[in-house]
């Protein structure tokens, strides 16, 4: 049986780098797959994200509704089984929780170990409890021969108070509940980004006091060699192995030059499955624990990439793709088969949001509308429904009766003769404008306020007799017209109809003022371009060049809440990596002349 845990960075992003989520997961070879960082809302699971033919999956979705923590952290654990009923396979886990406190009200387990959980856990509050398990941290699986804890550990600031205590909280109590299982007898696997580096072996820039930080004093001591019931599988495997990393810095590009930590921990506690009185020669990791190690092949940068000689030579905008973390898998052996069962309630087949059963009609029009191109109802001259264009005539104004092409009493027979030896031009005629200003016309009519429609159309009907007018006596005064004029005048002339006459010149008025707009906006658009060209220019000329390598340095702001909060620094370009390496960042560093907009709006 070979496990695997990988903080992903975002799920989404991780599926869309390998085509399928079915490819991601096939891609491990694996009977259980754990992700953290998974960065998905409950409300925005779909079945591509969380379901994949052959695997059951059991997520935990951040329920925080503090601000920055939503859609921020969570947990999913996908286990490959042939069978989802009346199976006997171990990766299917015979129950599920999500998360850890038993406050969740989705544990059959836990009903059993409440008694044992609620005397360890009774100098918490009840608000307490659930504080930390509404950020989506972890998942429990139980596989009969032993129970798996998907976590992803908090992260804390040196000085951010609030979260170092989370931290410590989210940590006793998670150790509580070990204590509780390990108690009835059961075995423990516990796998996740725990965002603790044990040693100073494990972090890259280890300094003299980096053992004494209380975390790492609370990693060491739940290990086996100091009085606790945990091994560490990765360092049992490999206890002298060093830049064995699985977490590198996103912002410097320390993954080039593996300049990491690692936090990515595999933790097994609990006996051996053999029936043997010598506990001291039956571990489980002795017994059961063939292989543990890190798949570096999953790093964002390669050796033999040139993404990543770009990235840290002149290239930061290059874009690698993956997660800033490395899986890490364990192979176990001499794991028997379980008794029949079935999938646990927990699994996402039985989620019924997952399957779009739960959203809402807005999301779904929403949905529809883009996937169909849908802006408005359109009618099939291309202009909105609210002005129908049948018999290819334009929208009527108002205080017209009946069709634009309705006749006077006064034209007579002569007037309809010329109408049905024309019609069939100006059906054409009218259907070519339609065609051709499809667009414009629906962005047109669909801009328009129900006044702006009132007082255009008033303005159509005061000037339709004196537009007709001129137009007759351009055809007497000139021998050879202009097209728009001939075709404003065919069409007076068939319709009979003063106001179709004027929205036809209206028309012609109308893109041509289009047209003046269009190129007023292009020539904005180039001069911004232009000014935008020249402050680039500017700043360029501005930026300092590290001493190290001589190379143009790339401007920071501070993020962090403080008195330097918001102003600007330079930095060099080059990845992070050892002091040694003269390839990697020289550690320049230069505070910006100004600072920054947002900190002197502050003052």
């Amino acid at each position: 049986m070979k496990i695997v845990t990988y903080n992903v960075n975002g799920l989404r992003q991780r599926v869309a780098q390998f085509g399928s989520l079915r490819n991601l997961l096939n891609s491990f070879d694996a009977d259980i797959i754990c992700f953290q960082e998974t960065k998905l809302r409950r409300q925005e699971l779909t079945a591509d994200l969380v379901m994949a033919p052959g695997y059951e999956s059991f997520f935990s979705c951040s329920r925080s509704s503090q601000k920055g923590r939503t859609g921020y952290s969570g947990v999913i654990t996908f286990c490959r089984v042939k069978l989802a009923f009346a199976s006997g396979e171990v990766a299917l886990p015979v129950s599920a929780e999500e998360g850890f406190t038993g406050l969740m009200g989705n544990s059959e387990a836990c009903k059993v170990e409440l008694p044992f959980l609620a005397e360890d856990i009774e100098e918490f509050s009840q608000d307490e409890l659930l504080s930390v398990d509404s950020e989506g941290r972890c998942v429990i699986t139980d596989h009969d021969h032993f129970v798996l804890f998907n976590v992803y550990g908090p992260r804390a600031g040196g000085d951010d108070e609030e979260r170092i205590q989370f931290k410590q909280k989210f940590y006793q109590i998670l150790q509580k509940r070990w204590e509780s299982l390990l108690h009835m007898g059961r075995r423990i696997i516990v796998v996740g980004d725990l965002n603790i580096a044990p040693s100073a072996i494990d972090r890259c820039d280890a300094g003299p006091e980096f053992d004494n930080n209380e975390f790492r004093r609370w990693f060491r001591s739940i290990l086996l060699e100091n009085g606790g019931q945990f091994s560490d599988v990765f360092r049992t495997k490999h206890p002298d192995k060093r830049e064995a990393y699985t977490c590198w810095s996103q912002s410097t590009g320390a993954e080039v030059f593996n300049f990491g930590s690692r936090i990515d921990h595999i933790l097994c506690a609990g006996s051996c499955l053999h029936e043997s009185g010598d506990m001291q020669c039956h571990s489980f990791v002795r017994c059961h624990v063939q292989e543990c190690d890190i798949l570096t092949q999953y790093k964002r940068a390669k050796p033999e990439s040139i993404l990543s000689a770009h990235r840290w030579k002149g290239g930061r905008s290059i874009k690698l793709e993956g997660s800033d973390h490395a899986p890490v898998f364990m192979t176990l052996v001499d794991i028997p088969d379980v008794s029949l069962h079935s999938t646990p309630s927990l699994s996402s087949r039985y989620v019924p949001m997952v399957h779009g059963l739960q959203q809402t009609i807005v999301s779904v029009l929403m949905k529809r509308q883009v996937s169909e191109g849908i802006e408005e109802p359109v009618e099939k001259t291309g202009l909105p429904a609210m002005f129908p264009c049948d018999n290819n005539n334009y929208p009527p104004s108002q205080g017209s009766e009946g069709s634009i092409l309705e006749f006077n009493d006064t034209c007579g027979s002569s007037s309809q003769e010329a109408v049905s030896k024309s019609g069939s031009e100006y059906t054409k005629s009218i259907t070519m404008q339609c065609n051709v200003s499809k667009k414009k016309a629906r962005n047109q009519w669909s801009q328009l306020s129900l006044m702006s429609f009132f007082k255009k159309s008033s303005n159509i009907e005061n000037g339709a007799n004196d537009s007709c007018t001129d137009n007759l006596d351009n055809k007497t005064e000139t021998s050879q017209p202009d097209p728009c004029e001939l075709e404003t005048q065919s069409v007076c002339d068939n319709s009979d109809s003063p106001k179709q006459c004027s929205l036809d010149t209206d028309a012609c008025d109308l893109n041509l003022a289009k047209l003046t707009e269009s190129s007023i906006k292009k020539e904005k658009s180039n001069m911004a371009s232009l000014e935008w060209q020249r402050i680039h220019q500017l700043m360029q000329n501005s930026i300092p060049l590290c001493k190290g390598h001589k190379e143009p340095c790339v401007a920071r702001v501070v993020k962090k809440q403080g008195p330097n909060c918001g102003r600007r620094f330079y930095v060099c370009s080059r990845a992070e990596g050892p002091s040694s390496n003269p390839e990697a960042n020289c550690g320049y560093f230069k505070w910006a002349a100004s600072k920054s907009r947002n900190e002197k709006s502050s003052h």
